[in-house]
Order: structure tokens, then sequence, then C-alpha cells
């Protein structure tokens, strides 16, 4: 054969479909998503302001919530740009390798999420289990250190999947049906053996989630323990008060997983877009409220961010 007439294994584009069945709603739905990533960018960039401005605020509890806003800033703008470019321009070409690169970022920075997630569990126990040794114990060199793993644990297991989807021959066409490049979708156009891709993937899912989750619930048992062992009511809701924001948090990313994983080995007789919508919700739902749970919950975040305003409106 003629190197002339060797073609990719792969093809150059991927379609995006959008939401499959509700094409002729596309315009209506990007309302509700567009504000939402509008609020989720206006929220973030001003916990990051806030806290690089306020000194004050450089500690173990706010490092990480800055860390959590900087995650849900690129993990909104990894995938909800192309969307509103689909829904308002029916722009729903994707280069093969832009579409590696936005599954990547993806999947890289919701693992990050969950594991700035399970340092934020781990703050809070140290903060009210062992107070006394808190700033000995959450040290600056302890926060880097946890973000590089956070960084490092999401680069190890999501690198290997733009390689082995690479290694396919796409036949069954270009059509994602989906409104952004997500890793099972994208297998779903794939000839051959996907066994492999398909195992990985549920594999990482389940021990990201689970994991992560279990000591999430661990450290939190520890704190309930903790609260109860103090003397006073008023000690113990002020103890706990402290942890209402990450509960919040915790609830917002991972309600949302476990809905979607639920559905769609329970309710696999459910139309297409029931299982989209979720996934965005997924996507859309934290980088909105995590700021909005910090804000109202936080006292510092609040006072600062109201400081903030009344100056600009004097």
């Amino acid at each position: 054969m003629s190197a002339s007439n060797i073609t990719s294994s792969h093809p150059a584009v991927f379609l995006l479909m959008g939401i499959p069945g509700l094409e002729h709603l596309h315009i209506w739905i990007s309302i509700p998503f567009c504000s939402t990533y509008t609020l989720a960018m206006l929220g973030n960039c001003t916990l990051l302001f806030i806290i690089q401005a306020n000194a004050a605020l450089h500690e173990p509890m706010y490092l990480f919530l800055a860390m959590l806003a900087a995650i849900d800033i690129v993990l909104s703008s990894s995938t909800l740009p192309k969307m509103l470019a689909i829904f308002w321009f029916r722009d729903r070409e994707i280069d093969f390798y832009a579409c590696l690169v936005q599954m990547f970022f993806l999947h890289s920075f919701s693992i990050m999420e969950s594991a700035v997630l399970l340092a934020m569990a781990f703050d809070r126990y140290v903060a009210i289990c062992k107070p006394l040794h808190y700033t000995t114990i959450l040290t600056r060199s302890l926060i880097i250190k946890i973000g590089m793993a956070a960084v490092a644990r999401a680069l190890t297991l999501m690198t290997p999947l733009p390689f082995l989807l690479k290694r396919f021959h796409y036949c069954r066409g270009p059509m994602i049906a989906h409104c952004y490049c997500e890793h099972m979708a994208v297998v779903k156009l794939a000839c051959g053996d996907t066994r492999f891709n398909n195992i990985y993937g549920i594999a990482v899912a389940m021990i990201i989630v689970v994991l992560d989750l279990f000591f999430v619930i661990l450290s939190y048992i520890f704190i309930l323990q903790a609260v109860l062992q103090l003397a006073s009511q008023e000690a113990r809701y002020k103890a706990f008060g402290t942890c209402v924001s990450h509960i919040g948090a915790i609830l917002a990313f991972y309600t949302p997983v476990v809905i979607s994983s639920v559905m769609h080995r329970v309710a696999r007789w459910a139309a297409p877009h029931v299982h989209i919508l979720l996934a965005n919700f997924y996507l859309l739902f934290p980088p909105m409220v995590n700021p909005i749970i910090y804000g109202v919950k936080t006292k510092q975040i609040r006072e600062q961010t109201l400081g903030l305003f009344l100056r600009k409106e004097v």
C-alpha cells in the first residue's frame, strides 16, 4: 500500500452533539449554563483575590480554599466555553488532540478537587482534635507538599488516558453524544478491545471517590467524637460551626457524583439527555456554590468581601 493511501487511525476532528434529544432547546439551556459559569468565575476569582490580598488569610484553611477556587476555575473553563459555542453557534467540531487535552484537564482537575477536599477535612481534624499542635503540624511546607501530591496523583492517573485512546481505530464515526470529551463517550466510538479502558476508567473513579470519601468520613468521625467531649454546648456549636462550609463543599462535590453513578447503573432506561444533564450538573454546580458557601458561612471571607464591594461603592 502506498504512503498516500495510509490514513490516520483516528479522525482529524470529533463532532460534539451537545445534549442529544434537546437540540431544539440548546439556546434556552445555554442561559442557566452561561449564568452558572459567570457566577463560578466571579465567585472563585473574588475568593482568590481576597485570600491573596490579605496576609491574615494566609492560613492553612484559606490556602486550601484558594487551591479549591483555582481548580474550580480551570474545571469550569475546560468545558463551558466550548459548550456555549455549541449552544450558540453550533460550533460542534473539536480537534482530536484538543479533545484529548480537554479530557485530560477535566478528569485531572476533578481528581485534584477531591484531593483538596480531603486535605481540608484533615485541616478541620487537626484544628478541632489537636488545636495546640495546629500550627506545628500544618506548616507552609506541608501545605505545599499536599498540593504537589494532589497534582502528582492526578497526573499519574490521567496521563495514560490520552495514550490509551490514541492507539484505537475509530470506526463508529466522529459523533460524540455529549457536550464535552468525556472518557467513556469517546471510548464508545472506538473499535477493537476497549475492556482495559473501561476497567481503568471505573477503577480510577472508584479509587478516588471511595478512598477519598472514606478518609473524609473518618476525619469527621474523629471530629464528632472530639466535639461531643467539649464541656459546653456553646463550645460544641462553635467547633462544629467551623466545619459547616467544608461539609457543604463535600456535599456539593460528591452528591452529583453518587447520583450520576447510581443513575448510570440503575436507570439505564433513562433518556441519554438525562445522564448528560446530570454530568453537566456535576461540573457546573460545585464551582458555582463553593464561593457562595464559604462567602456566607466563613466570617473572615464574608467581611473581606463586603469590605471590598463597599470600598468600590465609596
